[in-house]
């Protein structure tokens, strides 16, 4: 077994876990990530990182494990179990839709660093943008989300099909622009992405079948597991921070990272993939 590349593995799950469920845009960090590490081949790479996605869906499962129990027991007879259950099913259809139809397109032109770096720096601005308005919440808890709500919060989903968009910043920050507490736009965001990223998984390791051997099963357990516990733990920091913080930081942080990219295409210290 090659050590180097299960260090490398390590790394990336923990990218992915820790980058996931906060508003920066996990693909875009793997793409960073693994275009500096050299990390497998491109088709391998593809199939890897939607797979230790799972590991981090698997972590906000855990979490909310209960809530998940409750949603889904209630879900067979009317009131607010009934209304998220739907909810998330109703925010899921738009980005399903959209990814099966642009998936392949959006993969062939922008998924590279410089677009990346790029929608780094345009998320963030959005961001600070959300954040300086006057913010009007309505709705304080994911059970009083209503079917439209979960609808637009599935729309702005779709704009995480660009690559350095980030899944969690367009549900999150979306949610907010609705009139969403952050609490509950947070959460709903983790709610979602169980079923998105447990579609893209399923669906992305099927097609891709024939790209795995026997002997990355090493590369990819040690990837989904560090993918859980980082998850696990930024799913955590987060709901503590946003109870006293705004978003503000990732937006600054968004922004730093993508005029670095840039900054270090553009004088040549870093060869980045363009």
């Amino acid at each position: 077994m090659d050590i180097v590349l299960l260090l490398k593995s390590l790394i990336m799950g923990a990218v992915e876990g820790i980058t996931e469920f906060l508003p920066i845009s996990s693909t875009g960090h793997l793409i960073l990530t693994g275009d500096l590490l050299n990390f497998l081949s491109k088709d391998k790479r593809d199939v890897y990182e939607i797979f230790i996605q799972l590991g981090a869906m698997l972590a906000v499962v855990w979490e909310y494990r209960a809530k998940i129990g409750a949603t889904l027991s209630g879900a067979v007879r009317p009131g607010a179990a009934r209304n998220l259950a739907l909810a998330v099913v109703i925010g899921f259809i738009p980005a399903a839709i959209i990814g099966l139809l642009l998936n392949k397109t959006i993969k062939a032109h922008l998924f590279a660093p410089i677009p990346v770096a790029t929608a780094f720096i345009v998320g963030g601005l959005i961001i600070l943008w959300a954040e300086k308005r006057q913010h009007t919440v309505r709705v304080q808890t994911v059970d009083e989300l209503s079917l439209k709500d979960a609808l637009m919060v599935g729309l702005a989903q779709c704009l995480a099909l660009i690559p350095g968009t980030s899944r969690s910043g367009a549900t999150i920050i979306g949610g907010l622009f609705l009139g969403l507490s952050r609490k509950a736009a947070t959460e709903f965001s983790f709610f979602l992405g169980i079923p998105t990223l447990g579609a893209a998984s399923i669906y992305s390791l099927l097609k891709y079948r024939h790209a795995l051997e026997m002997a990355d099963f090493g590369v990819f357990a040690v990837g989904f597991f560090a993918s859980f516990v980082f998850a696990f733990i930024a799913v955590r920091a987060l709901l503590r921070f946003i109870s006293t913080h705004t978003f503000i930081p990732f937006a600054w942080y968004r922004i730093a990272f993508g005029v670095l990219v840039l900054l270090t295409w553009y004088t040549g210290l870093v060869d980045w993939t363009v």
